[in-house]
């Protein structure tokens, strides 16, 4: 005979109420373990990666402009008030063409003053030479002492030199003159202008720049930690956000001696072969692939997750299908995921989806269709919270 066969014989008929109880709540206890025993079963879907090949070898990408080769910085060569400017930017310009003029009439004045200087210094070397010759004649014929055509020798001499040095005079001030127009020396589109008509500028002041035609480069900037693998003559890959199917093989063609003392990065300029398509001022991706001294693993963005400050992934263990937390260190970031330097190597399994709902020990279950692993973490998310 049973437990509660037996007691419902000694209870009394108005006890039946509390049987009734007694019985309900055995019943709940029942239900409420066979329930936190189908809670501790249940294994969560997950979606992982194994761990593949290690890497000898990293992509480095790095985003930059196209600029040409050689950008002229124009000046006047004199000083003075601009009256013209010929130009405008994005103009392109060929060889000698004016791009811009200050005021030329102090400088004519100067030639005009140089001119006259120059008559002057002639007509006294005209009137020393015929002193000279006198002197000559007389000294010929013992009219007069030696010392008298030494002074006239003298004389012309000095009347000479005035005379030339005054040309110089006159040659310099006709150079300035010319000057009054800023020429390009090269063929080039004119990228900046900085400085407009009634503005009064120095000697060699930068008034334009001109972007020469010809070769073009991207220029970038790469922090410290990854400068070694830029060195001239590399071969890299050069790709433009304006054209998707064009990549050109690019060169380095030059990097800086010294780091940026506010970016602490250093400035890298890549030589373009020429392609009409790249213009200046486009966006450029260049790639470089470098020798890596560590062993080097990818893992999707979407399987690293942060604890207590810490890179980490969730490892799952094939003997006993439990996640378990592993702190990794990052090498860096590419477009396809993360690239990790240590922490992992080839054959682990790595959560690659809900980081954030793994917990140590974490019971799981591994299916073959990622999409169908994702839905079914899902629902086992929701499930288990009705269930606490």
């Amino acid at each position: 005979m049973s437990l509660s066969s037996s007691i419902l014989r000694k209870l009394p008929a108005a006890g039946l109420p509390v049987v009734g109880i007694v019985v309900a709540t055995l019943g709940l206890a029942g239900c409420s373990q066979e329930k936190a025993e189908v809670v501790q079963e249940v294994a969560r879907p997950v979606k992982v990666v194994e761990i593949g090949e290690a890497q000898t070898s990293r992509q480095l990408d790095y985003s930059g402009s196209v600029r040409a080769r050689t950008e002229m910085n124009l000046g006047f060569r004199i000083a003075g008030k601009v009256t013209e400017r010929l130009v405008d930017i994005g103009q392109h310009v060929n060889a000698g063409d004016v791009l811009a003029r200050v005021d030329p009439i102090d400088y004519e004045l100067s030639v005009k003053s140089a001119q006259a200087s120059l008559d002057a210094a002639e007509r006294q070397v005209e009137t020393v030479d015929l002193a000279k010759k006198r002197a000559e004649q007389l000294y010929a014929k013992n009219f007069a002492p030696k010392s008298q055509l030494d002074q006239a020798t003298l004389t012309y001499d000095q009347a000479v030199a005035t005379r030339d040095a005054a040309r110089s005079t006159l040659a310099q001030a006709q150079n300035q003159v010319q000057y009054t127009g800023l020429k390009a020396s090269q063929a080039g589109i004119v990228t900046t202008v900085s400085a407009d008509v009634g503005q009064v500028v120095g000697a060699g002041t930068p008034v334009m720049t001109v972007a020469v035609d010809g070769e073009k480069e991207v220029s970038i900037a790469v922090p410290e930690m990854d400068i070694a693998g830029f060195r001239p003559g590399k071969e890299v890959k050069a790709s433009f956000w304006s054209d998707d199917g064009l990549t050109l093989d690019g060169k380095v063609r030059e990097v800086a001696g010294s780091a940026d003392p506010q970016s602490r990065t250093f400035a890298v300029r890549v030589s373009l072969p020429n392609d009409p398509r790249v213009l200046l001022g486009m966006t450029a991706n260049v790639e470089a692939t470098v020798d890596s001294k560590a062993q080097l693993v990818s893992i999707p963005l979407t399987a690293m997750a942060q604890k207590d400050g810490k890179q980490i992934v969730w490892t799952v263990d094939r003997a006993s299908d439990t996640v378990h937390l592993r702190p990794i260190k990052v090498a860096n970031f590419t477009a396809d995921g993360v690239t990790v330097a240590d922490g992992l190597k080839q054959g682990d399994i790595v959560i690659a989806a809900g980081t954030q709902f793994m917990t140590e020990n974490l019971k799981v279950k591994l299916s073959g269709d990622a999409a169908q692993q994702s839905a079914s973490a899902e629902d086992n998310v929701a499930t288990t919270s009705s269930l606490h």
